[in-house]
């Protein structure tokens, strides 16, 4: 489980620093793979949880230590310079209840920490905001993940129940069809 718990908290890190990473996804499987290999959902939650929160303080870090213009210039070149313009001006109206929504937005999550660091919000600040965040985002993901993994037999069995269901109604739509299609064909 140490290796599996590694993983997670270095996805859960490198999806600050490159945001194509599905993280969430990885999160997920992680959990559902702890609750199939007897490890604890509190076990895969801490390790997403810290290896997101470093890696967002790492960002942090550098969005601080390059400020504001350097960001918006690396944005621009990408076409996300309205992103910026949008979180700074979400900054300016909602202070630190921005940061906190803003991490809920994929893709957008990502930026948050540097931008946080380029706009001088204090550190513990925007560590407690962002870990927050985080602490629910990932919380839920773990939770539904662990779960369905934990009870993954009585769920496979639910489906199971829901496929033949789905099969037999699309067996008599199918019927019903060829029916209609074969008396409007003898009516022609």
């Amino acid at each position: 489980m140490g290796a599996l718990y590694a993983c997670l908290a270095l996805i859960a890190a490198i999806e600050n620093i490159f945001p194509p990473i599905p993280a969430d996804t990885v999160v997920a499987f992680g959990s559902f793979l702890a609750a199939r290999g007897h490890g604890t959902a509190l076990g895969a939650f801490l390790s997403t949880w810290i290896g997101n929160v470093a890696g967002a303080m790492l960002m942090y870090a550098v969005g601080r230590h390059f400020g504001a213009e350097w960001i918006e210039e690396r944005m621009a070149r990408r076409g996300g310079g309205e992103v910026t313009a949008r979180l700074k001006k979400m900054y300016g109206t909602s202070g630190l209840a921005a940061i906190f929504t803003s991490r809920f937005l994929p893709g957008v999550r990502a930026l948050v920490p540097p931008f946080a660091g380029a706009m001088k919000v204090p550190p513990v600040r925007a560590a407690v905001t962002m870990g927050i965040a985080s602490a629910i985002w990932y919380g839920t993901v773990t939770v539904v993940a662990y779960n369905l993994g934990e009870n993954w037999e009585k769920a496979t069995a639910t489906l199971g129940g829901y496929q033949r269901t789905a099969a037999m109604v699309a067996g008599a739509i199918a019927v019903v069809a060829v029916v209609v299609w074969l008396i409007r064909r003898r009516r022609r």
